[in-house]
């Protein structure tokens, strides 16, 4: 029997405020990352075309300008997709209302805060550790609520043989691969995600899911997990 098939696409190249986790900044592509974006068709439907799937017509992505703008993009070149539905759950985590503060500047401000304990060295990619910003999010939080959107896309519209796009955030989409079963978490920091370029992910009929086509990019240097 034909698996299901979901498709993770990270959004392309941004302008990215420097030294600023990356989360909800409302920027739009760059100029590169159209490019990007405008590529990610071909790369999509050779990935598709590869495997003997078919693309379903809704493409998911990320309310987040960068992400819909990547598919937008992407969906201007694949005939097949033509209902593009955006939605919060899709977004990279959420820094609540540290929102586009630099790193620095969040340290400070945290520092500052009699009631808090240092933050962990690794707070920025540590899968675990939550900001203790009103509305912040953990890595594996945010990865939780994009598994739960798939999942849900995909028992509503998933069909055998056909793959669904979902457009979003490196470190939520890898997040969320790792909920879904796909990755294991001791991956998951190592692993970062090209921009615009799909990874897919199948579903067997017992509901588990494993990666199945399309690579992951492995960290040379440790770096942020915010997207």
């Amino acid at each position: 029997m034909a698996e299901r098939i979901c498709i993770l696409v990270r959004h392309g190249d941004y302008h990215q405020l420097t030294n600023t986790p990356s989360a909800h900044q409302p920027f739009a592509l760059t100029e590169l990352g159209r490019q990007q974006a405008t590529e990610a068709a071909n790369r999509i439907q050779n990935l598709v075309d590869e495997n003997g799937w078919s693309l379903n017509k809704q493409v998911h992505t990320s309310s987040l300008l960068r992400a819909w703008q990547t598919a937008q993009l992407a969906v201007d070149g694949l005939p097949a997709c033509h209902d593009v539905v955006q939605t919060d759950r899709l977004t990279e985590r959420c820094v609540g209302n540290g929102a586009n503060l630099t790193r620095d500047q969040i340290e400070d401000v945290l520092a500052q805060d009699p009631r808090l304990e240092p933050l962990p060295a690794d707070w920025k990619s540590n899968s675990h550790f939550r900001l203790p910003f009103i509305g912040a999010e953990s890595l594996l939080e945010s990865g939780e609520r994009v598994a739960s959107y798939v999942n849900e896309t995909m028992e509503a519209i998933g069909q055998p043989g056909q793959a669904v796009l979902f457009f979003g955030h490196g470190a939520s989409l890898r997040h969320g691969a790792h909920h879904l079963g796909a990755i294991p978490l001791q991956r998951v920091g190592e692993l970062s995600m090209h921009h615009a370029r799909p990874v897919a992910l199948a579903q067997s009929a017992d509901g588990t899911w494993r990666q199945v086509a399309g690579h992951f990019k492995n960290r040379l240097v440790k770096t942020s997990q915010l997207d």
